[in-house]
């Protein structure tokens, strides 16, 4: 039986910077948000697919897309971003995106950012081009990000991933930290524990 937990409400946003669910980017995205999930977290996904093109191209700030958009952004405690790195920096989409968010949209926000790109020396283009923007939009509490090369992401015909062991303990020590941050001091994730708990405080009946 599964039950809501009393820190469910606890939201984390999920922002893909890739048009593509089969970028190496997308696969470490989904799979920090697949370890969240099971935390208990509401975790929610937006990618560049869910703002009209036009609305990207144009800078459309005060279109429906847009509204939605930042009114989600507010909603979180914490956003994962990912993006692929083209030329040495960020993609375009995901700019795009950003451009269209207030300016302190991410204060006191968690704020864990990722990326993948062709080279170790790409790592740069989070370092000193996606960090600065997201500290622009707010953020004061950015956690170290997570690079990964294209070598390290293995992506299949099916969008299926496979990532290099090392990235992999890199990215869920950064969603570890996350999650300490989002979650009530104290929280407990142990299901025969929570059951026990909310039966004790007459939530349920056994």
């Amino acid at each position: 039986m599964s039950l809501p937990r009393p820190w469910a409400h606890a939201r984390v946003l999920a922002i893909a910077g890739s048009p593509s669910q089969r970028s190496r980017s997308s696969v470490l995205l989904r799979h920090a948000a697949g370890i969240l999930r099971p935390r208990g977290l509401n975790v929610g996904d937006l990618g560049l697919r869910d703002i009209p093109a036009e609305d990207l191209i144009e800078g459309n700030y005060a279109g429906a897309a847009a509204n939605a958009l930042r009114a989600r952004v507010a909603a979180a405690d914490a956003v994962l971003i990912s993006s692929p790195v083209y030329q040495a920096s960020f993609s375009g989409g995901l700019k795009a995106v950003l451009d269209l968010l207030d300016p302190k949209a991410l204060a006191g926000k968690v704020v864990l950012p990722i990326a993948t790109g062709g080279s170790p020396a790409h790592l740069l283009a989070l370092e000193y081009g996606l960090k600065p923007v997201l500290s622009a939009l707010g953020a004061r509490h950015i956690l170290a990000g997570v690079y990964a090369t294209d070598a390290q992401v293995r992506v299949d015909e099916f969008g299926v991933g496979e990532i290099d062991p090392e990235v992999r303990q890199r990215l869920e020590d950064s969603v570890e930290r996350l999650s300490e941050q989002v979650l009530p001091r104290g929280a407990v994730l142990n299901e025969s524990y929570d059951l026990g708990r909310l039966a004790l405080a007459g939530g349920f009946s056994v």
